[in-house]
C-alpha cells in the first residue's frame, strides 16, 4: 500500500477504498497471529513502546545506566564468590569487581550513582571459609 491519498478525496474514503481492495485481493489472509489471542503485555494497558521491548527481549538485550548495571554486577559477583569452589577463586572473584567499582568511583558515568565501594576481599574470603566449613559440618576455623 504505498499508493498516496488523491488530493480532493476525504482521507476516510480514500482509507476504506484501500482497505477493500486489499480485502479482495486476499492481503489480510493467513496473516501471523490471526484466530489467537493478544500477547499478556497487551493485557495490562496499552504501552506505546511494547514493540521496542518485545524487540529486546527477543534480541536477549537489557538497558540500564552503566551504575545500575554494575551494581547488579556486583551483586551477582558477591553471590558468586560465595558458591566458588575455592577460596582463590572467591577471591578472583571479588578482586575483578573491585576493579570495575574503583573505576567508576573515580570516573562517574552519567546517570544514578553507584551506591557501592569494593568488597573488602578479607571478609569476603572470611565469610567464604565460615559458609564452606557450615555447609561441610567443618570446624569454623578450619582453612582450605
Amino acid at each position: 500500500m504505498t499508493e498516496r491519498k488523491p488530493p480532493g478525496v476525504p482521507f476516510e474514503s480514500w482509507a476504506d477504498r484501500q482497505i477493500r481492495d486489499a480485502l479482495a485481493r486476499g492481503e489480510f489472509e493467513r496473516l501471523p497471529g490471526a484466530g489467537e489471542p493478544l500477547p499478556a503485555e497487551f493485557e495490562s494497558g496499552y504501552d506505546e513502546l511494547w514493540w521496542v521491548r518485545r524487540k529486546m527481549a527477543r534480541e536477549g538485550l537489557a538497558v540500564l545506566p552503566p551504575s545500575l548495571a554494575l551494581r547488579k554486577e556486583a551483586e551477582d559477583a558477591l553471590v558468586a564468590a560465595y558458591a566458588a569452589p575455592s577460596e582463590r577463586i572467591a577471591r578472583k572473584i571479588i578482586e575483578d569487581v573491585n576493579v570495575r567499582i574503583r573505576d567508576m568511583m573515580f570516573k562517574p558515568p552519567p546517570g544514578p550513582p553507584l551506591g557501592k565501594k569494593p568488597y573488602d576481599v578479607e571478609e569476603v574470603a572470611r565469610q567464604w571459609r565460615q559458609r564452606r566449613a557450615a555447609a561441610k559440618g567443618d570446624a569454623p576455623g578450619s582453612a582450605v
